[in-house]
């Protein structure tokens, strides 16, 4: 066998990256959960000073640190021997109520990771795991991981791309809000729109039950209603508009609920499908977003879609085509792209 050094050198490289990668995301996580990256970000620290900020050990922090600034999560000036945050970094790390915050992306990851040991045994039977059985980081990570993007994107430009719907909601229309996990899109309806009612349901009781809690906390508990219930059997009809936020490809049997929700439409409603951004082909997907979403996908997406009946396992890279002809095989007459972020898809399907 003859090895090439220079490929080999490129694919230890790759390596040498992904492991600290890997091990990395746990600190991100312990500077989330700590609160560091915030108190960083109020001005520039030594390892004792932030310690002192967030009630946290000066060792433990001084080797964070060190790891952070390594990564290029963190900013380190030898001369004085401090470390801070430019406003990049604390654009993306110190705000969790922002329009975008990474580390919600690694809570999510490591919960994930968790359920390693059930994924393995998933490979040998060709069984599911369901969503409800992961660690609840998972959840939680969920949330903080899409929640930014949805704030981004959701009222400013999602909406108004399709036809009519923003006037209806306005107006006070009727929204049904199908998978809603925690309720981030199902809240961020209600305030956007507080003439409108909003419908949240999920198959997951523990996520409804934040769900009602984030409503009451934002104050529009009186105009939004969380359901127990799959996306084929949620309650209501005549909905101006029905929403699925990155979670149809998560489904076993999508082409139910997209018949369900076609049923639930008012005549001239309004199916709003946001998933992950993909090509139609593998080759199209093989990028550094495909790789995050494969990624997810084999962990998460694919095994939920394996635990229910249906029939599919679309993943988290089905792309246009695929999206599109589940909504023909449900009865759907028009189906287009009306947006896209560099994360996600936005479809607009009508009867």
């Amino acid at each position: 066998m003859t090895i090439d050094q220079d490929k080999l050198g490129a694919l230890l490289n790759g390596f040498v990256a992904d492991l600290g990668a890997t091990i990395a995301a746990g600190n991100v996580v312990v500077g989330h959960r700590l609160g560091l990256y915030r108190h960083l970000a109020d001005q520039p620290a030594d390892a004792e000073e932030l310690a002192r900020r967030s009630g946290t050990d000066p060792r433990y922090v001084a080797e964070w640190l060190r790891g952070q600034a390594a990564g290029g999560y963190v900013s380190y000036d030898p001369v004085s021997a401090q470390f801070s945050l430019t406003e990049e970094q604390a654009f993306a790390l110190a705000d969790p109520l922002g329009v975008l915050y990474l580390p919600g992306a690694f809570v999510l990851a490591l919960g994930a990771l968790r359920a390693e040991s059930q994924i393995t045994d998933a490979f040998r039977t060709g069984s599911g795991m369901g969503w409800h059985e992961h660690h609840e980081d998972v959840f939680a990570g969920c949330e903080m991981f899409f929640r930014p993007g949805y704030i981004a994107n959701l009222a400013s430009s999602w909406i108004p791309a399709l036809d009519g719907v923003e006037e209806k909601l306005a107006a006070g229309g009727r929204v049904a809000d199908v998978g809603c996990g925690h309720g981030a899109s199902t809240i961020l309806l209600a305030q956007a729109y507080p003439k409108a009612t909003i419908q949240g349901s999920d198959y997951h009781k523990a996520s409804l039950d934040t769900a009602r809690k984030r409503a009451a906390e934002a104050g529009v508990a009186d105009r939004v209603h969380f359901e127990n219930a799959s996306a084929q059997m949620f309650s209501g009809t005549g909905y101006d508009l029905v929403a699925t936020f990155d979670c149809l490809h998560d489904m076993g049997d999508p082409v139910g609920a997209a018949r369900h929700i076609r049923q639930a439409l008012d005549a001239d409603g309004t199916w709003l499908i946001v998933e992950p951004l993909a090509g139609d082909t593998v080759a199209d997907n093989l990028n550094p977003v495909g790789r995050v979403y494969y990624s997810f996908s084999t962990f998460l997406c694919l095994p939920n879609a394996r635990s229910q009946s249906g029939g599919y396992a679309l993943g988290a890279q089905a792309g246009d085509a695929a999206i599109r002809q589940v909504a023909e095989q449900a009865g759907f007459s028009r189906f287009r792209r009306a947006a896209d972020t560099p994360f996600n898809a936005v479809y607009e399907a009508r009867p």
